[in-house]
């Protein structure tokens, strides 16, 4: 197990490793109180998603410790209490997107009620989508018990059918079952289902931070940076770096390995923002944050951002690349070493870079 720390840009500045039967929770309380030793900070905010900072969490170790505040979202059940106790009402949302409330059930936290118009229609098909693919499983089953050559009976065998495939989409809570000797039958829990679609697109985020010090906006955009280290994590995980498997077996090894990846990310992530005008990546981020009609809305590309997606072409007509297809180009750079044996002699000869390749290492400041 192993935790990434990084800052509200996304750069790594810090990764431990955990005994791999440790649960997300416990590795977060050593983080939080060796991140305050290590690096000798007063004031803290930390931001983690709800399976991290979960409530036992922030009352055991967050909630009243000086200069230690924290950003993280409600689950379900949470959501689910503010708006039984009428603290969530879709009134809040006439003429904005988000509204902070207040609650007896999460005493001294700010909680940002936000909803995401297409956040909740994604859900909602994908709910009806998940109830059609469960009962195209079941109808099967229903018709077995009705046939009139070898019908299927038994209790306990139609319950075993109706097993195997109730679950798999994660949708029996909104259906009722009945099973007989000879019969079976089931029904949407149109309740339930009326109950959930009422939260769909809804998200809360809480916190502990002080409004002088963040306005609602600025939590709800802290709370979402949380996506660059998502992003951190797949590089280390799978798409760049490939950190595990994990062929070592000492201790010291493993940290060894987990920092040297976490070393190698911070130079890929300092390479991304300095090749952001020959990458997709957005590099007027001013501009598309302006062209965001607010913070709970999805994130704009800038205009020059979408000229780039375009014609993959830069300003000063360079071609428009993935990171890796960069690396790749590079990569054909490279030292020959010529040895000539009539003369009892050798040399190198470096390969001489493209007017591209020279760009892109103008670009990341190494010299040609």
């Amino acid at each position: 197990m192993y935790g990434l720390l990084c800052d509200s840009d996304g750069r790594p500045i810090a990764i431990e490793v955990f005994s791999g039967n440790t649960a997300d929770p416990p590795t977060f309380t050593q983080i939080v109180a060796r991140a305050r030793k290590r690096f000798g900070i007063n004031r803290l905010v930390f931001v983690g998603d709800r399976g991290m900072i979960t409530s036992a969490r922030i009352n055991e170790d967050l909630r009243g410790v000086e200069g230690l505040d924290w950003i993280s979202a409600l689950r379900s059940e949470g959501i689910r209490k503010l708006r039984e106790a009428g603290a969530i009402q879709m009134s809040l949302f006439d003429k904005q997107d988000l509204a902070e409330v207040t609650s007896e059930h999460f005493p001294e936290e700010r909680l940002i009620v936000c909803r995401n118009p297409a956040l909740a229609e994604q859900r909602t098909r994908k709910r009806n989508e998940l109830l059609q693919a469960t009962e195209n499983q079941l109808e099967p089953i229903r018709l077995a018990t009705l046939r009139k050559r070898n019908p299927l009976r038994g209790e306990k065998e139609i319950g075993l059918r109706v097993g195997k495939v109730i679950g798999q989409h994660k949708m029996a809570k909104h259906f009722d079952l009945t099973i007989t000797e000879n019969s079976f039958a089931y029904t949407r829990q149109e309740t339930s289902i009326r109950e959930e679609a009422a939260l769909d697109g809804l998200y809360v985020v809480r916190s502990s931070v002080d409004q002088k010090l963040m306005n609602s906006e600025q939590l709800v955009e802290t709370y979402k940076s949380l996506a660059k280290v998502e992003r951190a994590f797949r590089c280390l995980k799978t798409v760049d770096l490939s950190l595990r498997p994990i062929y070592h077996r000492n201790d010291d090894r493993i940290r060894s390995h987990v920092f040297i990846c976490m070393l190698a990310y911070y130079v890929e992530w300092h390479m991304r923002e300095k090749l952001r005008a020959v990458l997709f990546a957005d590099d007027d981020q001013e501009a598309a944050a302006a062209a965001r009609a607010s913070i709970v809305a999805p994130a704009q590309r800038s205009e020059s951002a979408k000229r780039k997606d375009a014609i993959r072409r830069t300003v000063d007509d360079y071609p428009v690349q993935s990171f890796h297809d960069i690396l790749a180009d590079l990569g054909t750079l490279c030292r020959n070493r010529i040895r000539i044996p009539e003369f009892d002699s050798e040399f190198d000869k470096l390969t001489l870079a493209t007017p591209y390749q020279e760009h892109v290492l103008t670009l990341l400041g190494v010299a040609t």
